[in-house]
């Protein structure tokens, strides 16, 4: 190979390294709030069920114990951007079973409400009802 064929090459070489490199620093990163659609995306996709329990509700934060292969796991999911899909008084899920989702590579990974999905075992007709006889 000549010498100017050898320039061009490494030239060339060069110029696709610097362009991909700014493609990726170009390339706009997805904020939390995407990342954690993201995130229930792929557990309410592919994740495996449980039954589990609520043993908390505050400021949008639900959190919840689940056992798995013999493990029990406490979490939390801030479900504040999903209060469309929860109950008029979520608090009367407190000490209520549910069903949770979890990721089988990693079971930490766990989710209980989703936009697509809900473990919560409860019907809004029954929620708005509750109390009242017939």
């Amino acid at each position: 190979m000549s010498r100017r064929k050898k320039i061009l090459a490494l030239l060339a070489g060069t110029l696709t390294g610097v362009a991909a490199l700014a493609a990726g620093w170009r390339r706009k990163r997805a904020n939390p709030e995407e990342q954690e659609r993201k995130r229930r995306a792929l557990v309410s996709a592919s994740g495996k069920m449980v039954s589990g329990t609520t043993t908390d509700f505050a400021d949008g934060v639900i959190s919840y114990t689940y056992t798995v292969g013999g493990v029990e796991y406490f979490a939390t999911q801030n479900v504040s951007s999903l209060a469309s899909l929860l109950p008029p008084n979520p608090e009367t899920l407190i000490e209520r079973p549910l069903t949770v989702k979890y990721l089988p590579a990693n079971p930490a990974n766990s989710i209980v409400l989703a936009e697509d999905w809900s473990g919560l075992l409860f019907s809004p007709q029954t929620e708005q009802t509750a109390g009242r006889t017939k």
